[in-house]
């Protein structure tokens, strides 16, 4: 069945109905308040309930499966668009280096670990199963929808057809999982004193548990850079989006033809080009005239629909065929991040351990709004510096994210999974061990700090 313009525009519709049914929802319903459901979520499991492999009642288009594929792109692009510089980079390092090394070394961990045991599990207790299966646990938990959609896309053009469903299920299970997982943790760590800036999270601000802003606590989200009788403010700043995304398709194309053998994901490619396009309008003294909120605005705008229409095309067939191996995939995961919260976190932050801890819990098992969601819950003021060291630590981690989502998919393709898992588990250690030779090794339970936070 041929795909055209109008079934494009019917599937945007739909979901966007879906999402607005969804927001209404929320904001009646007291549990997903409580426990902090994203409207973008919940659309996606009535994208499930009511789809072709539930009830069949709306009409999604066969290529729906592939937007996630595409809206990555969009949020790589706007990444660095209209990002300026925070300092020197010896000076935004020495600030934040312990939150860069432990937020870096717990993406790799991750990683590296699903490789491995994921890598062993299925030479012994699941032979049979598709061996690329384990990257896609950190793929979905720390990489979120976006990642996971990328790395299923990369194994769908390699041969394996049901890799994006099997992606989609890992992020939704660690998105679902690790806001219900982080909110029992602080509650116990709130039971334990151990938090600093902490309320009642049923004393959280209305507008954030409900997810509508009163009139008197409105922000604006940006500025109007350009005139509206030369281009509308918003449409510009798609514009540049847009064209970032477009020039690394050409690329990706033009890659395809010189080295066909090597698949570039395009939404590493998006992210370069967003940076080079911006490096040109520095150049062309335009720079000033990119808002960078608005930038971010509709990078978090394609992440709700990519969300949306992520977890909405969720294969159920697939998911039954590989429930086991699902299943414990993501048991290693949250095992994996309690694990780095009470221990590494616990122990290598010298101050408000709980709040950076929290944070990496968020990323770790979904997208950085969950992190965010999270620390604003044991931080809803913002008065610990967590965010703001994030913020800047995320600069550098951002390269780790790109590098390892980049080249691991390629070389578990070609066989080399426990291996790669192997020496990014020996990065990630490498890198904790570092850190407590920096920045010292706190013993809790004395509360003595062998090397103090700068």
């Amino acid at each position: 069945m041929d795909f055209s313009a109008i079934d494009l525009t019917f599937d945007v519709c739909i979901m966007s109905a879906l999402l607005l049914v969804s927001q209404v929802i929320r904001t009646r319903v007291k549990f997903l308040q409580n426990w902090f459901i994203p409207s973008a979520l919940l659309a996606g499991f009535f994208g499930i309930i009511l789809g072709k492999f539930c009830l069949n009642w709306i009409p999604l288009s066969s290529q729906a499966s592939s937007y996630a594929g595409i809206l990555i792109a969009v949020l790589f692009a706007t990444m660095y668009l209209g990002r300026r510089n925070e300092g020197s980079f010896k000076d935004m390092f020495r600030r934040v280096g312990d939150t860069f090394m432990l937020n870096g070394a717990a993406e790799i961990l991750q990683y590296g670990v699903a490789l491995v045991l994921g890598g062993i599990l299925i030479a012994t207790v699941f032979q049979g199963v598709n061996e690329w299966i384990p990257i896609l646990m950190p793929g979905g938990f720390v990489g979120g929808h976006g990642t996971a959609a990328a790395i299923g896309s990369v194994f769908e053009k390699g041969g394996w057809a049901e890799g994006l469903s099997v992606a989609q299920t890992f992020a939704t299970f660690g998105l679902l999982g690790g806001i219900l997982s982080g909110i029992i943790c602080i509650n116990y760590c709130v039971r334990k004193g151990w938090t600093t800036e902490i309320r009642e999270i049923k004393d959280m601000p209305k507008d954030f548990r409900v997810g509508l802003v009163p009139e008197k606590d409105r922000t604006p989200m940006g500025d109007n850079t350009v005139n509206p009788m030369a281009i509308d403010p918003l449409a510009w700043h798609l514009v540049l989006v847009m064209t970032a995304v477009g020039g690394a398709y050409l690329i990706n194309e033009g890659l395809q033809i010189l080295f066909p053998q090597v698949s570039v994901p395009v939404y590493g490619i998006a992210l370069v080009v967003g940076v080079i396009l911006f490096a040109i309008l520095k150049l062309i003294k335009l720079d000033s005239y990119v808002d960078q909120r608005v930038v971010s605005r509709i990078g978090s705008c394609a992440t709700d629909y990519l969300v949306a229409f992520g977890v909405a095309t969720i294969n159920i067939n697939v998911v039954l065929q590989y429930w086991a191996i699902i299943l414990v995939l993501c048991l290693l995961g949250f095992l994996l991040v309690a694990f780095y919260f009470f221990f590494f976190s616990r122990h290598l932050f010298s101050d408000h351990w709980v709040e950076r801890g929290i944070f990496i819990w968020g990323w770790s098992t979904g997208v950085m709004s969950i992190a965010v969601l999270l620390l604003r819950v044991v931080d809803p003021e913002f008065k610990t510096t967590v965010l703001e060291d994030s913020g800047f630590a995320w600069i550098f981690v951002s390269f780790i994210d790109v590098a390892v989502v980049t080249f691991a998919p390629m070389l578990v393709m070609q066989g080399w999974g426990i291996a790669t898992g192997a020496i990014l588990c020996l990065i990630a250690l490498a890198m904790l061990g570092a850190t407590a030779l920096m920045y010292g090794w706190c013993n809790r339970a004395g509360q003595k700090v062998f090397l103090k936070r700068n």
